[in-house]
């Protein structure tokens, strides 16, 4: 049976955990530029971790499901110091951004009535969309392709579910687990078929498909912890990607947020540094209290913590199984369209009038245009000009 060969580290597990503490604290910016910070610092400068080991991780965060930042961090506390380092390394990571959502959410509870929070977030909102429908277009050219007729050509049946998963969201205003889990066996049965496709005998298949019973009848507590499982379950490479899920179970069907509270809450999330998943923190609050932000946490992230450290032993041989690539490679398309039906869902709610509009529009600008401006910061400047525009309506 082979195991991980834990080499032994040139750095104390309390110098690792402090690290990501502050990473936690203060990296904006979104996974890309945490996955960049991760590289320049241990990799790099503090050399703590070979090139080799970090691509092993980065690799299994874009293949497993799970906010990708966060899961490399786990994977990169799991090199030198196992399990332990694994879970400190991640509760070091999500721990400050965490508790900053929820004081967030407290004020939010307190304030959010009141006519110079509206203003704030009547431009966050339409910022936010402006954000998500950028993020959502490098999502699609890294993981779908470029928008070009040799692309469409070359990965046709990408696009037909990428496509057909952004008309089913848009449409119907809600997301289906098992319409991803569907693309992702499609793509895999169709570009490079398992081994055991060529039996009959599926009684596990069956098994695992059959997960219907998210509308189980409990306390409120359940229902989040359920819930935001699924949700923690089918986040690939972006935490964006969770929008979708989140936006179909928490507005449309248990309707424990408005549409306007849903996009403050994503908003929240943006600018806050560390994993931007952690806006389910946020969400968990405003529906149930304190209690309600750890279980939607603590079952966003659980998922992404067993994706990670159960694998990790074996990873160099699961990493190069074409049958998992090509599932995942489906179902990330059909995630990332879901998200892009997402964009237009909320979009459609949230625009609400020119002002808004244009704030949308320069955002994206500004985001094609002005390459080191953060999202943070686009944020600030949106509530600014919400307060501005507010006031000006009523003077």
């Amino acid at each position: 049976m082979n195991t991980h060969e834990i080499k032994k580290p040139a750095y104390p597990l309390t110098d690792l955990v402090l690290y990501f503490l502050k990473l936690g604290s203060w990296g904006f910016g979104g996974p890309v530029a945490l996955v960049g910070y991760m590289h320049r610092d241990l990799v790099e400068q503090k050399k703590w971790i070979s090139e080799e080991e970090y691509k092993e991780g980065l690799a299994l965060a874009q293949l497993a499901p799970g906010p990708l930042a966060a899961q490399l961090g786990i994977y990169l506390g799991f090199v030198h110091y196992g399990v332990l380092g694994a879970t400190l390394a991640g509760l070091a990571f999500v721990i400050p951004s965490f508790i900053m959502v929820v004081l967030l959410g407290m004020a939010y509870k307190v304030y959010g009535g009141l006519q110079w929070m509206q203003a704030v977030f009547y431009g966050v909102s339409a910022a936010v969309i402006g954000i998500i429908a950028m993020s959502s277009y490098k999502l699609t050219v890294k993981s779908v392709g470029k928008i070009t007729f040799t692309s469409l050509k070359e990965h046709w049946i990408l696009w037909l579910l990428y496509l057909s998963m952004l008309a089913v969201t848009a449409v119907t205003q809600r997301e289906e687990v098992l319409l991803f889990i569907a693309a992702g066996t499609l793509y895999m049965i169709i570009k490079a078929p398992p081994q055991w496709i060529k039996n009959k005998n599926l009684p596990s298949l069956l098994l695992f498909t059959n997960l219907g019973f998210w509308q189980f009848e409990s306390k409120t507590l359940l229902d989040i912890a359920w819930f935001f499982t699924k949700a923690g379950a089918f986040v690939f490479g972006s935490g964006l990607a969770i929008v979708p899920f989140l936006h179909g179970g928490v507005v449309t069907e248990f309707g424990w947020l408005s549409e306007h509270q849903f996009l403050d809450a994503v908003a929240v999330a943006m600018i806050t540094p560390g994993p931007v998943v952690i806006t389910v923190g946020f969400i968990g609050y405003l529906v149930a209290g304190f209690p309600g932000a750890c279980v939607a946490a603590l079952a966003t992230f659980l998922p992404c913590y067993l994706f990670t450290i159960i694998p990790a032993p074996y990873f160099k041989k699961i990493a190069g199984n074409k049958s998992i690539k090509a599932f995942v490679d489906g179902i990330t398309a059909a995630v990332i369209g879901a998200l892009v039906g997402a964009v237009v869902v909320i979009a459609t709610r949230s625009i609400v009038d020119i002002p808004t509009a244009l704030i949308g529009v320069a955002t994206v600008l500004a985001l094609i245009y002005l390459k080191k401006l953060q999202e943070p910061l686009i944020i600030l400047l949106a509530a600014v000009i919400g307060i501005g525009i507010k006031f000006l309506l009523v003077f």
